[in-house]
């Protein structure tokens, strides 16, 4: 998704997982946990611009990845994908 990696303070880095700059001096930290199961239901959701969605979207795509597209909810348009490990990733924009 082309996120920039923070480092995690020295005290946290042995818990494992991994922390992104989302711009704005906002913050997404992921864990990990043992046995590991890919959250396929549960997942975070993503707001951009309309054309950086179907610009994402075509990128994901050509890559080989899945882009599975939502119209359930008016006014907005979606889509779900999965992280390399399976886990479930919402990305929106307002119409």
């Amino acid at each position: 998704m082309g996120l920039e990696e923070l480092e995690k303070p020295e005290p946290l880095r042995s818990r494992g997982g991994v922390w992104f700059a989302l711009g704005g001096g906002h913050q997404l930290h992921v864990g990990v946990e043992e046995p590991f199961a890919p959250a396929g239901k549960a997942h975070p959701a993503f707001r951009l611009a309309a054309d950086e969605l179907d610009e994402l979207a075509k990128r994901l795509e050509a890559a080989g990845e899945r882009v599975e597209w939502d119209d359930s909810l008016p006014g907005v348009r979606r889509f779900y994908t999965a992280d390399p490990w399976g886990n479930r990733i919402e990305l929106l924009a307002a119409t």
